[in-house]
């Protein structure tokens, strides 16, 4: 019986599937979506330009960062092989 290989078989560098750079912009989105929530619940009155405008507007901007911290692929550097 043949066993099956997997691509990541052939790859010596098997591990995470993300970079370094991934992870941390990916915290600092997560970082920037809980400061929105955070806003989002003051106690001041409920029609607030922060509840109302700001908030929401910074909850976007960090699901954002986060769709960029997915997709974003850092430069290879070419070494002497």
């Amino acid at each position: 019986m043949s066993q099956k290989r997997f691509p990541s078989d052939n790859n010596p560098k098997a591990g995470f599937v993300f970079d370094k750079i991934n992870y941390v912009l990916f915290l600092i989105s997560i970082a920037i979506v809980t400061i929105g929530f955070f806003l989002m619940m003051g106690k001041e009155d409920i029609y607030s330009f922060t509840k109302i405008t700001l908030a929401p507007l910074v909850v976007v901007i960090g699901f954002a960062c986060g769709f960029v911290a997915i997709l974003y692929k850092p430069k290879q550097v070419k070494g002497n092989e």
